[in-house]
């Protein structure tokens, strides 16, 4: 274990820099085994600190993995007793209130695979400071409150490198001696230095304009390899709305001369947002219909705007401290939600986003890791890079907008980014210009901020027949979290209509609105409406208008009749959502049972509406995921949720082959390929009417899939129907061998491609045991150094809940071995991909001893990186 506990940081101990630094030079001499960089520090005291009179405090600057080769104050070379070196630190003692610092460092970017800091992927150059990465660059004050203006120069080879970019607007470039060539880049606007960037490497670029709405034009540029420069076309097209859109809703008008993106294949995230340079994930850029499927154009559509969007907020309005990253993350995945609303299904994407919510992020609020939006402390902050802290977020924003409206929201954002810009703020900052341009107290709201945990919301209801009052009373109460046993009550807002017996909505109020957002603060609240002829329905929670957890005690009947005639497209689904559960989680405790009738016929139902959205439509028909029914368990029993879910889905199968075959027929035409609202819908009705066909038991569905996957002319169909062949019920083994060889010819020269190749063997429930990923570990596609692969690989399998869960815990030690080793090369992979075992709790006792014993060998491994050692010790 490891020989002392890692230091925890806490948000009270919070103190601001003794020093400033105003400007900040860099040159990089690039070379093939290591790269020498210089910075020149413009530093300053901070006056707004007291200190004892008469004394300077020592600079203290933040640094690892790195060879300092020399070290100058004004001027002066500064000798051995001048300045200290400890582990992550370079203290400098200090003369004068304002001086001059000249670093100069080697490091070896070649060797440093934990991809933070300065890296080489693919034969390029390329960095990743966030959140802690610039201090292995150079020493530095590496802290998101000490922001300066940054100077960047690149020096490297001009055959292998002939692109060479940093931040800002290039001011200077020039040619050397030995073929060596330089860019001097320059950003005016002050940033951390995790906003720091720089590529250099032999790259293309598509080229566009944009011209704002101030009148001013910005070059646009999307680098990559020359092979994949004819992927991203749809990227720059997501760019360029993202940019109006932002003048828009916002008024937010981009600043720069240029704004680039660099595609990268080795990336621990995404995407990141710094300032005009933006470093993404190839498989965030490249897009072409043969290589990507609809939700890929989705989710890059998606990326680039939320990487975009951070260059307000996140960058010229940036974060204080770590505590504070969901100030700029859940501010801008909010900002990301409603422009992907916008360019396409706005009730789609709140069914996507509320549902990843329920599944995911609520299992990360009921497990050891929970923390609030804005924790308390932490160990390693990598390790908070949370659906809490980014989705949550997100949710919590989207509350502030539901209480104060669009319009008064507006004025909220519009005093924040005036108020801030140019600075570091907190989330009491965001808060408090919602408050101050609104009127509106959010006093109570800020809980949302420090207590962890989802809320509960019960319901229930009695409808006076005499008076024809009918009385909805909401109480609400959180689960202890780890460090917050007691909770005090939150400021949720709750969007409710109430349904007649024809279906009609009823009016709430002597304004006659049908629809209400009730502002629930107590422990426990009644509203009364009155005038009601007959009982109503309660629709409750409309547009998921709150991260909380519902309890109402719905019938079946009751269910149904929410399927067919709420006007909301969250709660119709939900409703379906719910049906599915309760039928599921019914077979799990009893399997011999049939599968309820009732769910069978509402689905059919769905299926047979010919008005409906299709969208909306294609996910009422999606039962709930596997994932998502653990998490609802008291008790996981991995197995049983497999056994029971596939026994639902045959059943409703069987019941509508007819109906579902025509369905299938009726979408499946033939049409150039768009990735458009309307026909992405199409394509995703289409492919899960047929993913309901392959779990019919004949040889015909199969041949279904497998003509689809022959025919296709667009990877959503070709990848849909390879995912129908490898998990149909009725096995053809030649079939899959053939189309998963197939697949491989055809694409194997693409990266990310790849990686979805191995995912759809790892996870399948047929294909996906342990033996097979360890063999696939050793593929020649397959590469151990690369994030997207391990995600896709070793992630793939532990979704699986089939044979990662498989008698005897061999799925759990195959991933603590991989977590094991991971740790040394690239601890934040290893301590991401722990998460299932995390939750070793929640499982029935055999496999939850299993999980516990897996986790207790990763926390006897000697010298474990913070990463893997918090995520460990929290979940033990």
């Amino acid at each position: 274990m490891k020989d002392a506990q890692p230091r925890t940081i806490y948000l009270k101990d919070y103190q601001a820099p003794d020093y400033w630094i105003d400007t900040t030079h860099l040159t990089f001499d690039l070379h093939e085994d290591y790269a020498l960089v210089t910075s020149v520090l413009q530093m300053r005291l901070n006056g707004e600190k007291e200190f004892e009179s008469g004394t300077l405090p020592a600079l203290t600057l933040h640094g690892e993995e790195l060879d300092l080769v020399s070290l100058h104050r004004d001027g002066e070379e500064l000798e051995g007793d001048q300045y200290q070196l400890a582990k992550g630190t370079l203290i400098v003692s200090v003369k004068q209130p304002t001086f001059e610092l000249q670093v100069v460092t080697r490091i070896r970017p070649q060797e440093n695979t934990s991809l933070e800091g300065l890296y080489k992927s693919n034969g390029m150059f390329c960095t990743q400071c966030e959140a802690e990465g610039f201090r292995k660059i150079t020493y530095y004050l590496d802290r998101p409150d000490v922001m300066s203006v940054f100077t960047t120069k690149v020096i490297a080879s001009q055959a292998r490198y002939p692109v060479l970019l940093a931040n800002g607007n290039a001011i200077d470039k020039g040619e050397l001696e030995n073929d060596r060539h330089y860019v001097t880049w320059e950003d005016p606007f002050k940033k951390p230095s995790y906003l720091f960037a720089l590529v250099a490497g032999d790259l293309e670029c598509i080229e566009d304009r944009f011209t704002t709405m101030s009148g001013r034009d910005v070059t646009l540029k999307i680098f990559t390899e020359s092979h994949n420069i004819h992927k991203c076309d749809h990227a720059m097209v997501s760019l360029k709305k993202s940019m109006r859109w932002d003048e828009e809703v916002y008024g937010r008008e981009y600043d720069l001369d240029i704004f680039m993106i660099v595609a990268v294949d080795h990336f621990n995230m995404g995407a990141m947002e710094n300032k005009g340079l933006n470093i993404f994930n190839s498989s965030c850029v490249l897009a072409s219909p043969e290589t990507a499927t609809d939700a890929t154009y989705q989710r890059i559509e998606a990326i680039v705007a939320h990487e975009y969007f951070h260059n307000w907020s996140g960058n010229r309005v940036t974060c204080r401290d770590w505590f504070q990253l969901s100030l700029k993350e859940g501010f801008t995945v909010f900002r990301d939600a409603e422009f992907s609303a916008d360019m396409n299904s706005r009730g789609v994407k709140r069914i996507q986003d509320a549902s990843l919510l329920r599944t995911a992020q609520f299992a990360e609020d009921a497990g050891p890791m929970a923390h609030p939006i804005r924790p308390e402390s932490f160990i390693e902050i990598s390790n908070f890079y949370t659906l809490t802290v980014y989705e949550k977020g997100c949710e919590v924003v989207r509350m502030i907008h539901t209480i104060l409206g669009a319009g008064q929201f507006r004025k909220g954002t519009d005093l924040y980014f005036d108020r801030h810009d140019g600075e570091a703020a907190t989330c009491e900052d965001f808060v408090k210009a919602m408050e101050d341009a609104s009127g509106v107290d959010l006093t109570q709201f800020r809980h949302w901020y420090s207590q962890a945990g989802t809320p509960v919301m019960t319901v229930t209801d009695k409808y006076d027949a005499e008076s024809g009052d009918y009385h909805l009373t909401i109480a609400q109460s959180c689960p202890a979290t780890p460090g917050q046993e007691q909770k005090k009550p939150f400021h949720i807002p709750v969007g409710i209509a109430l349904l007649d017996e024809q279906g009609q909505l009823l009016p709430l109020n002597a304004a006659g609105d049908k629809e209400q957002v009730l502002s629930i603060k107590q422990s426990e609240e009644t509203f009364v409406v009155k005038g009601c002829k007959s009982k109503p329905l309660p629709s409750l929670l409309r547009n998921f208008s709150a991260p909380v957890r519902v309890r109402y005690d719905y019938s079946k009947d009751d269910l149904v009749f929410l399927m067919k005639h709420d006007t909301d497209s969250f709660n119709r689904w939900d409703a379906c959502q719910r049906l599915g559960v309760a039928a599921i989680e019914q077979l799990v405790e009893q399997p011999q049972q049939a599968v309820d009738p009732q769910l069978v016929d509402a689905f059919g139902a769905v299926i047979a509406d010919a008005a409906m959205d299709k969208a909306v439509k294609a996910e009422m028909l999606c039962l709930p995921s596997e994932a998502s029914l653990a998490e609802q368990a008291d008790v996981i029993q991995p197995l049983a949720i497999v056994a029971a879910r596939k026994k639902v889905k045959q059943a409703i199968a069987v019941a509508h082959k007819d109906a579902l075959q025509a369905l299938y027929n009726e979408l499946n035409h033939e049409r150039v390929y768009k990735p458009e609202a309307a026909d992405i819908a199409e394509r995703t009705l289409k492919n899960v009417c047929l993913g309901y066909l392959s779990a019919v038991n004949e040889a015909e569905c199969v041949q279904l899939a497998a003509k689809q996957y022959d025919d296709a002319s667009n990877m959503t169909d070709r990848r849909a129907a390879l995912g129908c062949v490898i998990d149909a019920h009725y096995r053809d083994e030649a079939l899959v061998e053939r189309l998963l060889t197939d697949f491989y010819d055809r694409y194997k020269g693409n990266s990310n491609v790849m990686d979805d190749w191995f995912a759809v063997q790892s996870s399948s429930a047929e294909l996906g045991t342990v033996e097979k990923v360890k063999a696939l570990m050793q593929h020649d596609s397959f590469d151990s150094t690369s994030p997207n692969k391990l995600r896709s690989l070793i992630g793939g399998f532990t979704r699986n809940m089939t044979h990662f869960h498989t008698a005897g815990g061999t799925g759990y030690e195959f991933l603590a071995d991989r977590v094991i080793e991971l740790d040394k090369q690239n601890p934040q992979v290893a301590s991401r991909i722990m998460t299932p075992l995390t939750r070793w709790k929640k499982f029935e006792p055999v496999t939850s001893g299993l999980m516990k014993n897996a986790l207790e060998r990763i926390k006897a491994v000697h010298n474990l990186s913070t990463d893997v050692y918090e995520v460990v010790n929290k979940s033990l």
